[in-house]
């Protein structure tokens, strides 16, 4: 692990956790933002959305794509929600 690694744990729900199929997991990233690590993960496992209708929340709280990640952050990506 290189100093710019840092340890990162990620939940995904609804239809992202279908096509990863896992509800979280700890990646190792050198991402700086939040966009990059997702932009990552999206290249890696063939998400079909993008960060335009997605939110992001980093330790229990909603943030812009852009923010800083730091080691042992928590990321959520929330995708839409379907109402009925």
């Amino acid at each position: 692990m290189s100093e710019q690694d840092k340890q990162i744990n990620i939940q995904y729900f609804a239809v992202l956790k279908e096509e990863r199929g896992l509800s979280s997991e700890t990646v190792q990233t050198s991402s700086k933002t939040v966009r990059e690590l997702f932009n990552e993960l999206s290249k890696k496992h063939r998400f079909s959305l993008n960060t335009e209708r997605l939110n992001v929340a980093v330790n229990d709280e909603f943030q812009p794509w852009e923010t800083t990640l730091k080691q042992g952050d928590t990321v959520v990506f929330i995708p839409p929600v379907a109402g009925g």
